[in-house]
């Protein structure tokens, strides 16, 4: 349910798309009753709603800039940076040099050596923390139908059966990219991919934002800020919460490193700083919060749900191939059902019931498993490296061993259209 808003107090109008009533966010609540959590007050709910009219300014300047100079002669200029360094070009010109600066020289609040446990932990998820991310917040999300308009004006969206997976494709690289030792470093793998994500958004935002279905007063800015917080806090946060209940253990330590790899991984995505979290409690609060506000699910939510749980119909293996394509497709689906519930999973469109055979075999698994990694000595690093492999190696299940999962390859087109 929406309605019409006017300006909020000292700032601009509120997309309509922002709903009256607050939403039931079931695969949260009874963590939210556990910690105590309460509903977003007026003043946070106008906040999330007034952050829909807001982008990126830094990375939507230097794009601006970029087509005034020519893209085709600084975009070379910015790959070059990203790959190398600002430093790498000793003529680079102002505007280049000085984001490059302010994404290579992190805010104090960074600690790398809780940055590089939250890699760790990560890592340490294997592939059910894939299979979390998948299943839960990532298909789980299509409930939120104001991300979906965006997606839909896409080619990731237009490209119907395959849509959903090459996304995730493209998702799951990134995050292996994060999760990668020093991986967010300047100069490492997930500093480099996220900046790139980065730059991806700000062309999907001009791109989208300049055609003839896109209602500003409706749907607000493209890929704005309340979209890409939730989306950050989904794609990172979420999945270790949601493997919790999948009963992986972690020390209080452990959490708080997750939760500030996701406030520094989004800070170098473009969100502000007043949308990130400050601990894990901090993160539940701001996931719970954004969901209430972001679960309105349409007709866009089956458009893109179904594809995507079909995907595993259509995934890589070496033998035996419809037996276990059929398999997986009732494992991830056993999985879905068991943390979304039958009415989200009907919102979206898929079948109201598969039993929850996966989550019941694996929890005691992982129970004994991570128990295990905390009580004898360097179990965490071993977890973490047997961990790694497997979510290296789902990628040529989900994609196939030529990896045509490029990160952006499937809206990559835009920065010619933007």
């Amino acid at each position: 349910m929406t309605r019409s808003h006017g300006p909020a107090a000292n700032g601009p109008a509120i997309p309509t798309r922002h709903p009256v009533e607050r939403a039931d966010v079931p695969v949260l609540g009874p963590l939210i009753k556990l910690l105590g959590i309460k509903p977003p007050n007026d003043r946070e709910w106008a906040a999330m709603g007034e952050a829909l009219t807001i982008g990126d300014e830094p990375m939507d300047a230097l794009v601006a800039w970029m087509y005034t100079a020519g893209m085709g002669q600084v975009r070379p200029l910015f790959d070059q940076a990203l790959e190398h360094g600002i430093d790498s070009i000793p003529d680079a010109p102002e505007p280049l040099r000085t984001f490059f600066h302010s994404v290579e020289n992190p805010p104090a609040w960074v600690d790398w050596d809780r940055i590089k446990l939250g890699e760790k932990i990560y890592q340490s998820s294997g592939i059910d923390g894939v299979y979390m991310a998948r299943d839960v917040p990532f298909l789980g999300g299509f409930v939120a139908s104001g991300i979906n308009h965006t997606l839909l004006l896409t080619n990731t969206g237009k490209s119907g059966a395959t849509g959903g997976g090459q996304r995730f494709a493209e998702t799951l690289q990134w995050a292996l990219d994060i999760m990668s030792d020093d991986g967010m470093r300047p100069g490492g793998k997930g500093f480099k991919s996220t900046l790139h994500v980065r730059l991806i958004h700000t062309f999907v935002r001009r791109h989208v934002a300049k055609l003839p279905e896109w209602d500003a007063e409706e749907w607000g800015v493209p890929v704005n800020q309340t979209d890409m917080a939730v989306t950050m806090l989904g794609a990172l946060y979420a999945p270790a919460v949601i493997g919790m209940l999948m009963g992986n253990l972690y020390t209080p330590r452990e959490l708080d490193a997750i939760a500030h790899l996701t406030r520094y991984t989004g800070w170098l995505m473009g969100i502000e700083e007043r949308y990130l979290p400050n601990s894990f409690l901090d993160a539940a609060k701001m996931l719970y919060h954004y969901l209430t506000a972001l679960s309105t699910p349409d007709e866009t939510s089956a458009q893109l749900a179904k594809p995507m749980a079909s995907d595993p119909l259509t995934w890589h293996y070496s033998n035996l191939v419809t037996v276990r394509r059929t398999i997986a497709w009732a494992q991830h689906l056993s999985i879905s059902t068991a943390f979304l519930g039958r009415q989200r999973m009907r919102e979206l469109g898929l079948p109201g019931y598969m039993p929850p055979w996966y989550p019941v075999l694996r929890i005691p698994v992982n129970v004994v498993r991570s128990g295990a990694a905390l009580l004898l000595p360097g179990g965490r690093e071993r977890q973490a490296r047997a961990g790694s492999r497997a979510q290296h190696g789902f990628m040529d299940t989900l994609i196939g061993p030529k990896r045509d999962g490029a990160i952006g390859g499937s809206v990559n087109y835009i920065n010619h259209a933007a």
